[in-house]
């Protein structure tokens, strides 16, 4: 059975992305009919659907206190665990007793994305306020008709978090700045008993989510508009080279002992178990798990770029992930108090309090000397521009990322190969 480090039990969902499984109905809802009370919305008070990755992530309850404090207007936040969350969200928007507000993921790529929700009705239409903190370039994202639908919340680093001192335990006095240096280091962790990185490969948005990590150099970083062309049909991921590299990649690190043992079965406990203990060195993990991790095990994890291969730059992923959203279903005053909260949310001090709050990035102004400190190491990519966002942010469907999480499953168990993964990828674009 899974070991547990920390004082209290960590369930890592890495980022929303497609779920399957068994649903769980809800219990509690605030949506109502829109056509319900239109009153005055000034203590009009409203319920918060949001995922919690562990028992300690309660940044959105801190953010919403503190605005009731301010206010007074109440903010009921119901939490899910995030395994469930998506199905929690879909059902309860289907079924019509949704909350008021929800966390969603930006684009159209995930089960409970804004443009996706939007475009089936389920969501209303933000003010100005929201429009004009979404990051350039990605207001496609957010916006269906010239509407914008989503409020991003933080800017979201994703890479490798490491533990510096499990590394320097058997020799590893510095994380790898090459591909190369990575697969020596590998043999220098089992060597000393570790795993340099730790995969919940089990888990289909944890093996898909570090094959975009890998992706970020492999393909991003030289072709930044990479999914536009693959829209356009100039590219598929068969015929790509950056794709295959990735894919290629993580058939070596398998090879090579990279990951734990049993990594095609390995779950989120794997992850924090083998972090926390110091077991494992790495795993790819959104950046604010480095956060949580140490202040649950009092260790220093920080967040670093996936290693470039040779030609290749620095690279990694940050976007804004996590975006909010309201209930179209919710009467009118209630949308109207939701609006208002999302205008505070938006200004700058409260921004950068929840991005502190939850370990995230501000959504604007980021500089390489502000940050947090578990994103020192890739503070400088940050502040300079170098990264992109999620991939999957603005693949058309769910099923894309999917063939991506379940294909990287098949490589590890050797069910399948690279090139079958990369033509399920591109079936599923098709579909």
């Amino acid at each position: 059975m899974p070991q547990h480090t920390a004082s209290r039990p960590l369930r890592w969902s890495l980022l929303a992305a497609p779920l399957a499984g068994v649903l769980i109905l809800a219990g509690c809802s605030g949506g109502g009919d829109s056509d319900g009370d239109s009153g005055d919305s000034a203590d009009k008070g409203f319920t918060l659907m949001v995922a919690e990755a562990n028992d300690a992530d309660n940044y959105y309850e801190q953010l919403t206190q503190q605005y009731t404090t301010e206010t007074g207007v109440p903010v009921e936040v119901i939490p899910y665990p995030s395994d469930a969350y998506n199905t929690q969200v879909t059902t309860q928007l289907q079924a019509g007793n949704a909350a008021d507000m929800m966390i969603l993921a930006p684009g159209t790529g995930q089960p409970i994305s804004v443009v996706t929700l939007a475009e089936a009705g389920f969501l209303e239409p933000l003010d100005d306020t929201s429009a004009g903190i979404i990051p350039a370039g990605s207001e496609a994202q957010y916006t269906v008709d010239d509407k914008v639908y989503g409020q991003p919340t933080a800017l979201a680093p994703v890479g490798l978090i490491y533990n510096s001192a499990g590394a320097e335990e058997v020799g590893i006095d510095e994380y790898p700045a090459t591909y190369d240096d990575l697969l020596a280091a590998c043999k220098t962790a089992r060597d000393g008993g570790k795993t340099f990185t730790v995969l919940a490969g089990g888990v289909p948005f944890n093996t898909g989510l570090f094959a975009q990590l890998i992706s970020a150099t492999r393909v991003y970083e030289g072709t930044p508009d990479w999914n536009e062309q693959r829209a356009a049909g100039d590219v598929t991921f068969a015929d790509s080279e950056g794709w295959q590299e990735t894919l290629n990649d993580i058939v070596e690190l398998n090879d090579t002992g990279c990951f734990q043992d049993g990594a095609a079965g390995g779950t989120f406990d794997n992850i924090t178990a083998g972090i926390g203990g110091g077991t494992a060195l790495t795993a790819a993990t959104p950046g604010s798990a480095a956060a949580s991790i140490g202040g649950a095990t009092g260790l220093d994890i920080t967040v670093q770029a996936f290693p470039p291969a040779d030609g290749q730059e620095p690279f990694t992923l940050a976007s804004a992930n996590y975006a909010w959203a309201i209930n179209a279903k919710s009467d009118d005053a209630v949308k109207k108090s939701a609006q208002d909260f999302l205008d505070w949310a938006a200004q700058p001090t409260q921004a950068t309090a929840y991005a502190n709050l939850a370990g995230y990035v501000p959504i604007t102004g980021v500089t390489a000397d502000a940050l947090l400190p578990s994103y020192a190491p890739i503070g400088d990519l940050l502040e300079s521009g170098a990264y992109t966002g999620l991939p999957n942010a603005s693949w058309p469907n769910p099923a894309v990322y999917d063939a991506l999480g379940v294909g990287v499953q098949g490589l590890l168990t050797g069910q399948k190969t690279v090139d079958q993964v990369l033509a399920d990828m591109d079936a599923a674009w098709g579909n």
